[in-house]
């Protein structure tokens, strides 16, 4: 006769019971969605709102933080340390404008749906749309980021590169696909392990310096990959093309002379080709358009417990 354990003898309504969510192919949760979009832009609005609601300038700070933080990376890295890069804040805020969308998705993304319990627990509707509710907000913060970087341009008397201005939706797409899938990874990881969220603010400081923004691409990153035979490991980081995509729209002091006579051409951007940047967006749109599959498919088959695990 077998042993009887204790906990054989608890009662089924006692046990911890693992649910696992119907599987759902992704278009259904694509159509899933779409059906529940009113929703989806309402929590968009009301993350914005909700954001700065405590604050005396409101939705401004959107648009002051930035140029603070523009101002505190000039001073340290353009008049401190002196890296040599002419018009500096048009080259440092090309690449910030991008690296704070990453941000305002990726770490509001990891605990959002922790921090909307609530509504978990009682309300049926797509969870996705907690994690993809940050995208939208992050990409109303990108605008307003927009409008400050204008009239940075406009004091500095610079203008951006007007024939590659379509190149900018290209990259925000491919930004937003990949972006948007690893928050959508990380709300649902952040369920079951907690300490998710303290460890993406760490990796999130890494991820910063592997990308090009407080330095030159040309000069201090591609001589040395380019002789390794290593360039394409520095791309595995996929906010590097777009980074690099809105330097060469916006900071147009592609090549300049250096002022003694008979001095090389201070490179400070890649001399790529128009297509060469096309295609490397396309690279990471169609990378990320797998990803979001396997996110969603992986989200999926999580958020069956997520009432139970919160």
């Amino acid at each position: 006769m077998s042993e009887v354990t204790p906990s054989s003898r608890r009662p089924i309504e006692d046990r911890p019971v693992r649910v696992v969510s119907a599987r759902l192919s992704f278009l259904q949760q694509i159509r899933s969605i779409w059906r529940s979009r009113e929703l989806l832009n309402y929590m968009v609005v009301s993350d914005v709102k909700v954001k700065y609601k405590e604050s005396a300038l409101g939705i401004v700070w959107s648009m002051v933080a930035p140029a603070l933080t523009l101002v505190i990376y000039y001073l340290v890295f353009g008049a401190l340390l002196k890296n040599g890069i002419p018009h500096f804040v048009i080259f440092l805020f090309s690449g910030l404008i991008v690296w704070n969308f990453v941000t305002n998705v990726v770490i509001p993304s990891t605990s959002v749906v922790v921090d909307r319990q609530a509504i978990v627990k009682k309300v049926a509707f797509p969870r996705e749309i907690l994690a993809l509710s940050t995208v939208g907000a992050g990409l109303v913060y990108f605008v307003m980021q927009l409008v400050v970087f204008a009239i940075f341009m406009a004091i500095f008397r610079t203008a951006p590169q007007w024939s590659l201005l379509w190149l900018v939706p290209v990259a925000l797409l491919g930004l937003v696909i990949i972006i948007g899938s690893i928050g959508l990874l990380l709300s649902a990881l952040n369920v079951f392990l907690r300490d998710i969220k303290h460890l993406v603010e760490v990796f999130m400081q890494l991820w910063f310096y592997l990308t090009p923004i407080v330095y030159s691409y040309s000069r201090q990153v591609e001589p040395s990959l380019v002789h390794h035979g290593l360039s394409w490991l520095y791309f595995l980081n996929p906010v590097a093309p777009a980074v690099l995509t809105f330097q060469r729209i916006f900071y147009v002091h592609e090549y300049v002379q250096a002022t003694t006579p008979g001095h090389a051409v201070l490179q400070v951007i890649p001399h790529w080709s128009t297509m060469h940047y096309l295609e490397m967006n396309l690279a990471v749109i169609g990378v990320g358009l797998v990803i979001f599959a396997v996110t969603m498919k992986i989200f999926g088959r999580l958020q069956g417990n997520f009432a139970q695990e919160l």
